[in-house]
């Protein structure tokens, strides 16, 4: 199984104000890719996972505000993976990921819990301040 894992720490600190982001996605390189990606943009991200079980491990663990999910992750239903985060902890906020475009289905986003829906391929183009505003 794969476990909640803290991202790789460089010399600088995480910014106390930061927002704390855990990203989910059952593909490495794609959590490495939204990590810097979000870093870059002053989110701190706090950790990593690759299922629903560490998903709600690392939630649980390190206390994010928000959280970046894949849809179609790996065996677990990104979807269902949502409407069980968002219900155990309401004060978190999801964004879903995925290569289609659920984007299309707003209410399927909806009833999943999510915050809203971002294409992987439009990742750099999104402004996350619209999902998780910060202080």
């Amino acid at each position: 199984m794969d476990t909640a894992i803290p991202p790789p720490r460089d010399d600088q600190p995480i910014d106390a104000r930061a927002l704390r982001v855990v990203v989910v996605d059952d593909q490495r390189r794609f959590r490495d890719a939204a990590r810097a990606l979000l870093e870059r943009r002053g989110y701190a991200v706090v950790g990593e996972a690759g299922c629903r079980a560490t998903a709600f491990e690392a939630v649980e663990r390190l206390g994010p505000e928000a959280v970046l999910l894949d849809v179609r992750l790996g065996d677990d239903d990104g979807l269902e993976v949502c409407a069980a985060l968002t219900r155990a902890h309401p004060d978190v906020t999801v964004v879903l990921a995925s290569d289609a475009d659920y984007g299309q289905l707003p209410d399927l986003v909806r009833a999943s819990g999510a915050a809203g829906f971002v294409r992987k391929s439009q990742l750099v183009q999104t402004d996350f301040e619209r999902f998780w505003p910060r202080g």
